[in-house]
């Protein structure tokens, strides 16, 4: 966003919020950024960027039909997900997908092939859950889950469809999954964790429930270091702070900052697992930018 608000100028619109981080809204916002819940309320002609949870191909079709110009930021792991339930839907299977009701991630991998997907929202939900063909079922993810619950909702499907099929790769985003792990570790020593995220963001959310599952006597979420209360400290002698995926690292300084202010001023790294990806700019973006 900040590369296209520098190659294109103010106002830049935004449908959704770009990640599900309260701070990096703000200051998009700040620096010309127009977020919007839906593509009708953008100007037509104007630039809007489609957010990294994705959007269904309806939403390219009311783009089009104002003649905006489109910038698709979808996160690749997204993508993955669309283009494995399109393939599944060409092939008549059902797709049941793992998710959360009404996470713009899920309306846009729905949205994909409407006919053929089938939320399951949890392992409570496979009860609910009926398909043409047992013998033709796949299930797919929204990428922020909890690892342990996908497992437990993919175990009880296939209780009720033997034949049920996985995904290619895994849906569930490399570090959601990483920082799920590196939460389990910290929160067997810690009796406090912090985790620094947005309350609508979903695999920050899931760390709060994985501290509280594998250890921790308490977990709080946080958007800003001056959200901790003190009393949450009372009587801890060792904390752990973790963040969401999208969470910028001044947010988790801040957190580690105030923290040493209250005597904890010894930090110890946990790195379960070591990242090396890195996602290139969306091609619209790319494009216009080689050309500038």
């Amino acid at each position: 966003m900040e590369l296209a608000l520098e190659r294109y100028g103010a106002p830049i619109y935004v449908r959704k919020q770009i990640v599900h981080n309260v701070h990096v809204v703000k200051t998009l916002e700040e620096r010309g950024a127009v977020f919007v819940e839906e593509t009708e309320e953008v100007p037509e002609g104007a630039i809007v960027v489609f957010s990294a949870h994705g959007v269904a191909p309806v939403v390219h079709d009311e783009a089009a039909g104002l003649s905006l110009r489109t910038i698709d930021a979808t996160c690749p792991l997204v993508t993955k997900v669309h283009k494995e339930a399109k393939r599944f839907a060409g092939d008549d299977y059902d797709i049941l997908l793992i998710g959360h009701d009404g996470h713009e991630e899920v309306v846009g991998t729905s949205g994909e092939a409407p006919e053929h997907v089938q939320l399951v929202d949890g392992p409570d939900d496979v009860a609910n859950v009926t398909v043409r063909d047992p013998e033709k079922v796949v299930w797919l993810s929204q990428t922020t889950l909890s690892v342990d619950e996908t497992t437990a909702t993919v175990e009880a499907l296939r209780e009720r469809f033997p034949k049920l099929i996985d995904p290619p790769s895994d849906d569930i985003c490399y570090a959601t999954q990483n920082r799920q792990v590196a939460v389990k570790e910290i929160a067997a020593e810690a009796q406090l964790v912090i985790v620094v995220g947005s309350e609508n963001s979903s695999n920050s959310k899931r760390l709060v429930e994985v501290a509280k599952d594998h250890g921790a006597d308490a977990s709080y979420l946080v958007d800003y270091a001056d959200q901790i209360a003190p009393s949450w400290l009372d009587g801890v002698t060792t904390v752990g702070v973790t963040s969401g995926a999208s969470v910028p690292e001044i947010l988790v300084n801040g957190v580690l900052e105030r923290l040493a202010e209250h005597g904890f001023d010894t930090v110890e790294e946990v790195e379960s697992v070591r990242e090396h990806m890195i996602f290139a700019l969306p091609h619209e973006l790319r494009r216009d930018l080689r050309s500038a």
